[in-house]
């Protein structure tokens, strides 16, 4: 009786998992701008220059320059 309950609580955790991730049909609604992570870029260009401000460094948030002061 044990090994029976304890197969099955092994079975429903593992189901739990099975739907993780995004699917296909879901990925439209994750790449529209209401999405983004900052949904306003005058907002996000303002924290950028308040952080290179502070920080004496830039970049590392996208594809130029990852903070060194090389480019």
């Amino acid at each position: 009786m044990v090994k029976c309950s304890l197969l099955s609580a092994t079975i429903l955790l593992a189901s739990g998992c099975s739907s993780l991730g995004v699917q296909p049909w879901e990925r439209d609604l994750l790449a529209k701008d209401e999405m983004a992570l900052t949904s306003s870029p005058i907002d996000a260009a303002l924290d950028d220059h308040i952080y290179f401000s502070k920080e004496a460094s830039s970049g590392g948030k996208g594809f130029g320059g990852g903070g060194c002061g090389c480019n």
